[in-house]
């Protein structure tokens, strides 16, 4: 069976051009000639007609489209390392390494977190998406759980969907921020960049972040975040939405070089700490994750400065 993702989207002022250019721009994760055969498919419409790829858009045209999502192919067991803070008979909580997809996605085919699961335990063979219950952005590392039985996946998939977890993460941000703060917001899809999240007016979804701040360097700042809520790039959009953005971000941050001891080659946030119920027993467990080399080492050299 074949489903589709629903999407729409209003050409502003400046942004004409022709149709498979500008859809390849605002979705990037597919690629110009994919969005010719989706055009050229029917899936594609401009102001509610079926259009050609060369078609010229102009301000106020509405898009509107839809992207198929075919039933993925059996993901085959790899051997990836995963670092293991705990595991039993229900769990296995780990902590995951900068730039280690999640799940396999278009662009990231194999070598994910998925796949070194099922190559770890075949048991994870026999649950939904290898029994990953939240995720963490490829670059952001980080403590992650992972249930072992159908029962736990449900149990934890209840917990993080009635915010029974607690979740704290560990930021560098550029500047000088106050020492504590609350974000409320609604985050939604960029209407413009596809591939990025915004804080919206209307018809986002809550996202709640709490920060204090632990260190002042010169230009940039250390903070606890915790989330009641876990919407997609939620610290990076509230933190640049506050106008301190997460060092090392490049897609909600400018880039500044120069400006570190160590050039970060990704964004300086890390999931440290995760605390939720036992999915057998129903015991509060918390594991906090160290941080990985290369954070570390930057932490490290704004401190000696």
């Amino acid at each position: 069976m074949v489903e589709s993702n629903q999407h729409t989207l209003t050409v502003e002022s400046g942004q004409a051009g022709r149709l498979d250019a500008f859809l390849a721009a605002a979705e990037p994760t597919i690629s110009r000639s994919a969005w010719k055969n989706l055009i050229q498919d029917g899936m594609v419409a401009v102001n509610g007609s079926t259009c050609k790829p060369n078609q010229k858009l102009k301000a106020g045209d509405a898009l509107a489209w839809s992207i198929p999502e075919r039933a993925p192919v059996r993901a085959l067991p790899e051997e990836i390392p995963l670092n293991i803070l705990h595991e039993d008979e229900a769990v296995l909580v780990l902590n995951k390494p900068p730039g280690l997809v999640v799940h396999p996605a278009v662009g990231n085919p194999s070598g994910t977190l998925l796949h070194g699961l099922l190559f770890h335990d075949p048991i994870f063979q026999a649950l939904e998406r290898a029994g990953i219950v939240h995720r963490l952005d490829k670059d952001t590392s980080g403590v992650m759980v992972a249930a072992k039985t159908e029962a736990a996946r449900a149990n934890l998939q209840a917990q993080f969907k009635e915010r029974q977890t607690d979740k704290e993460y560990l930021a560098l941000v550029w500047g000088d921020p106050p020492p504590a703060g609350r974000i409320e917001t609604l985050i939604g899809r960029h209407p413009v960049h596809r591939k990025k999240q915004a804080v919206l007016k209307e018809d986002g979804r809550e996202a709640i972040s709490n920060y204090e701040k632990l260190e002042q360097f010169a230009e940039a700042a250390l903070l606890r975040v915790k989330i009641e809520t876990g919407r997609t790039h939620q610290i990076r959009v509230h933190m640049a939405h506050i106008r301190h953005p997460i060092v090392g971000d490049t897609l909600y941050g400018r880039v500044r070089t120069g400006r570190m001891p160590i050039e970060p080659e990704r964004q300086m946030l890390h999931a440290a700490k995760l605390s939720f119920n036992h999915p057998a027993t129903g015991k509060r467990l918390s594991f906090e994750a160290p941080l990985f080399d290369d954070m570390r080492r930057l932490l490290e050299c704004l401190r000696s400065e």
